[in-house]
């Protein structure tokens, strides 16, 4: 079950391009006047939507049909590609598939919507079941007023998403305000759509994968501290504040960010606490405390693990010890996001150029013969971390890696380089038991122990 359909017109772009409308289709219980679709409108009660809807009450949504009938609405599509694209420069409608509830916190619940051309979008909107809203009405009974309040964080954030624009930051598409059947001009935020950072499951992907968020990361600190707004700090650094697409994190909830540095009089002033141990910091002669806002950012990298766990576990060895630095500078806030970032963008440099090879040496201890155009389909086993569950599927930089991978293993007799390679350009490889069932494969080419 979904929420009955609505419009959603964004009509005045603000660099200039029109995004295209979003119309999800009309569910059970929507009117039968033409031109006008309507979503069952929150009760003052606090129910949770149209029966069988999983999830928090969906946003209020009644907007202008075809035929200009309805309640108003005020939309507009954010930045120079607008919302899909080619066809989002053309003002017009498009019919969207079905509402998916996202997840929630304390104030705004998310939703995934698919546009016809497959891609898939979030709305954002205040969760009229949430904490916030539902604290604030039952204390002060002023369900118009709460709904302000509650809304002041999504528009905070509307508003730094689209000043804050850094590719490590998610995008904003655009934005509408609505009036529902007793609030009016509700807020309902689009945006790029990403999956929940998972902890346990990065721990399960590749190191290069792993160091790839936390590069993201690095990119993200200092663009905030530098960023057109002066130094911005995010007071509230769990992973659920981010999301990842396409591999690269970026930054979601930004309602909590703020923009100020401390104002001190002195260096007492200037204790940064956490709940393991508190730093102090310099107190400038303007009477602000020196970069407390990136130090603030660093080290809760550094706390909610983005650095601990993801950087050195199953790094290459030549590698770890310039990522045990980056961790324990980190932690001991001796640098800055300056030099932090300049330290991952070495490693990334190391990895990706294969300099850090330079240091191995491992010889080869046995011969291999290649099979060009050929693949072994059975025969794998297991290794970790693998870009595959099921068998070990590893990314080299050259076919000397390759080798050293398979000697490295016991029970790796052969392996099969791919035509495939990750987002640094290293080739994925196959590693195999055994060969005694070779095929042709005019992608792959295929390499056996010739010796033990």
């Amino acid at each position: 079950p979904r929420p009955a359909g609505s419009v959603i017109r964004l009509l005045v772009p603000l660099s200039g391009s029109t995004g295209p409308a979003i119309r999800p289709r009309a569910g059970p219980g929507a009117p039968a006047r033409r031109g006008v679709a309507a979503a069952p409108s929150p009760s003052r009660g606090g129910a949770r939507g149209p029966a069988g809807w999983a999830g928090p009450e969906p946003p209020p949504r009644r907007f202008p049909g075809p035929d200009g009938r309805g309640r108003r609405s005020r939309c507009q599509s954010a930045g120079k590609a607008g919302l899909g694209g080619r066809r989002g420069r053309r003002r017009g409608r498009a019919r969207a598939g079905s509402w998916e509830y996202v997840g929630s916190g304390y104030t705004k619940a998310v939703y995934r919507v698919r546009l016809p051309g497959g891609a898939a979008v979030a709305l954002k909107a205040v969760d009229f079941s949430g904490h916030d809203l539902g604290s604030c009405v039952r204390e002060f009974g002023a369900r118009r007023g709460c709904y302000r309040l509650a809304a002041h964080k999504l528009l905070k954030e509307m508003v730094l998403l689209e000043r804050l624009r850094h590719p490590n930051v998610l995008q904003l598409y655009g934005y509408c305000y609505q009036d529902s059947e007793d609030i009016p001009d509700t807020l309902t935020t689009i945006t790029e759509l990403g999956a929940p950072v998972e902890m346990i499951q990065l721990l399960q992907t590749s190191w290069e994968d792993r160091f790839r968020i936390c590069l993201s990361l690095g990119r993200l600190l200092h663009h905030l501290a530098h960023s057109p707004l002066g130094s911005v700090t995010l007071l509230d650094f769990r992973p659920r504040q981010f999301v990842l697409v396409d591999g690269e994190l970026k930054v979601t909830d930004l309602d909590d960010a703020r923009v100020e540095e401390t104002p001190c009089a002195s260096s007492a002033d200037c204790i940064l606490e956490f709940p393991a141990r508190n730093f102090t910091l310099p107190c400038s002669a303007q009477g602000w405390c020196e970069g407390m806002n990136e130090k603030r950012n660093l080290y809760n990298a550094y706390r909610w693990f983005f650095f601990t766990y993801l950087l050195p576990h199953s790094a290459p060895p030549p590698l770890r010890p310039l990522l045990d630095s980056i961790v324990n500078a980190t932690g001991e806030l001796s640098w800055g996001v300056d030099e932090t970032l300049a330290q991952l963008e070495r490693v990334l440099h190391l990895f990706r150029s294969g300099q850090y090879l330079q240091n191995s040496t491992a010889d080869s201890r046995a011969e291999y013969q290649r099979l060009p155009d050929s693949t072994i389909p059975q025969e794998d086993y297991r290794c970790w971390p693998s870009y595959h569950h099921g068998s070990c599927l590893l990314s080299v930089f050259n076919l000397a890696e390759a080798v050293d991978v398979c000697e490295s293993h016991a029970q790796c007799q052969a392996f099969v380089v791919t035509n495939q390679t990750t987002w640094t350009g290293r080739q994925l490889v196959f590693f195999k038991t055994g060969w005694s069932h070779v095929v042709p494969d005019p992608n792959k080419t295929t390499y056996v122990r010739a010796s033990g």
